[in-house]
């Protein structure tokens, strides 16, 4: 079996369970759902809710941003980085209006990759927290 090893990102937001922000194996970097949510604070980038929790509005291109500086985050602390991606899961919540923005988005963030990660997107009905997009890595990371 191969040594595994948690990775925990002081600068990604705070996980919503029992769970690290990524586990190691080998040479494999493998991170859990990451969220579009900012580290210390329960507001979400580009979401706005009513008093009940329930969400009015959302940016979903604010909330790209700030899933992929999530990961980043994650990535670089635990010695990988965003050119070593190498299969990414996308969940979104309405794919039919957010695929267009984000997938324009991604190609932005990954233009200066000579090979970009493998990726499937899926659309769900909803996520943990009122956020209209998750994403599931794996990266390599060190030699």
């Amino acid at each position: 079996m191969s040594h595994s090893e948690r990775v925990d990102s002081n600068r990604a937001p705070e996980p919503v369970g029992l769970y690290p922000h990524a586990r190691r194996v080998g040479n494999l970097l493998f991170l859990s759902g990451v969220g579009p949510r900012e580290r210390g604070s329960k507001k979400i980038p580009g979401v706005e809710l009513d008093a009940a929790g329930n969400i009015v509005s959302y940016d979903i291109e604010t909330q790209c941003h700030s899933v992929f500086r999530n990961v980043r985050y994650i990535l670089e602390e635990a010695g990988s980085s965003w050119d070593r991606l190498v299969d990414v899961t996308v969940y979104l919540t309405d794919m039919k209006k957010d695929f267009p923005t984000y997938n324009r988005l991604w190609a932005e963030y990954f233009k200066d990759v000579p090979t970009p990660p493998c990726r499937t997107t899926l659309g769900i009905t909803a996520l943990p927290t009122p956020i209209a997009i998750e994403l599931k890595c794996v990266a390599t990371i060190g030699d």
